[in-house]
């Protein structure tokens, strides 16, 4: 499976949720996959959802993993209507306003932490993508980061903030960090990234500083990236380019979340000339 994933170039994360999920369901059962059929993947389903109460995308995911296995690897037949996939449901993340981001700014614990979150922040970087930048990924000269192999495996610039541009070159003078390539390279090891989980504990630990009740992470801040672009009047195919979304669609989430363009749309109650005066005084 490993092979067929690899061959078929999916991304590292895919690959190892996908490995997990298809590792879960053999310890299940206790039973080597590919001697578990139809039958098996419906109860694993049921499993999924009511001892579990994993969430609709997440049973999916699930699914998906073990369709690749049993088309791609084992070159078995999968039908949908013995296995149907899950109805989606779309949650509205919570966002944090501009003052909310900055409190989370502040209360960053190190001037490393608050870099990385700045960062985030500036660019609506992905959190594996953030960690995979490089120094040569910062174009001073045309004001761009180059995100590479991003969702999808695809590249994009985004733009350079001049206040991010600032204060990563204060941060990169008083690290002393030129000799790694790594933007924000390891504190164990200079020739490797900062992981994925450094940057959620880094939110987790500046939201608890900041006396945030919603809940903060990294992700959350790619959200407030383009829902305050929205809000400050940017094109939505322009948030589109910069989040690098293929579909539309998946931008307009940040229509539903702007709360300040909502507030400044008036509703058509407004328009209408009505009589002030109760019904029995008429």
């Amino acid at each position: 499976m490993l092979e067929e994933l690899q061959l078929r170039n999916y991304a590292q994360n895919t690959i190892r949720h996908y490995l997990r999920a298809v590792e879960d369901f053999a310890r299940h059962f206790h039973c080597s996959p590919d001697r578990l059929g139809p039958r098996h993947i419906r109860e694993y389903q049921a499993e999924l959802f009511k001892k579990r109460k994993l969430s609709a995308n997440s049973v999916g995911q699930h699914l998906a993993a073990l369709r690749f296995f049993y088309i791609k690897t084992l070159r078995r037949t999968w039908s949908l209507a013995d296995t149907p996939y899950p109805k989606k449901t779309r949650h509205l993340p919570t966002i944090l306003s501009r003052e909310e981001v900055a409190q989370l700014l502040h209360a960053a614990r190190t001037p490393g932490e608050r870099i990385v979150l700045m960062t985030l922040y500036a660019s609506g970087a992905r959190n594996a993508e953030l960690t995979h930048l490089k120094v040569s990924d910062i174009d001073s000269q045309r004001m761009v980061v180059h995100i590479r192999g991003g969702k999808g495996r695809k590249d994009r610039d985004v733009m350079l903030s001049p206040k991010l541009l600032a204060a990563l070159r204060a941060h990169w003078r008083y690290y002393h960090r030129k000799s790694s390539t790594w933007l924000f390279p390891s504190n164990f090891r200079k020739d490797r990234p900062i992981d994925t989980k450094t940057v959620w504990y880094a939110c987790q630990k500046a939201a608890q500083r900041a006396g945030l009740q919603k809940r903060v992470y990294p992700h959350l801040l790619r959200h407030c990236f383009a829902t305050h672009l929205y809000e400050a009047g940017a094109d939505l195919r322009a948030i589109q380019v910069l989040l690098g979304h293929e579909d539309l669609k998946d931008t307009l989430l940040y229509v539903h979340l702007a709360i300040q363009r909502l507030n400044s749309t008036a509703s058509p109650l407004d328009s209408l000339t009505l009589n002030d005066k109760p019904p029995d005084e008429n």
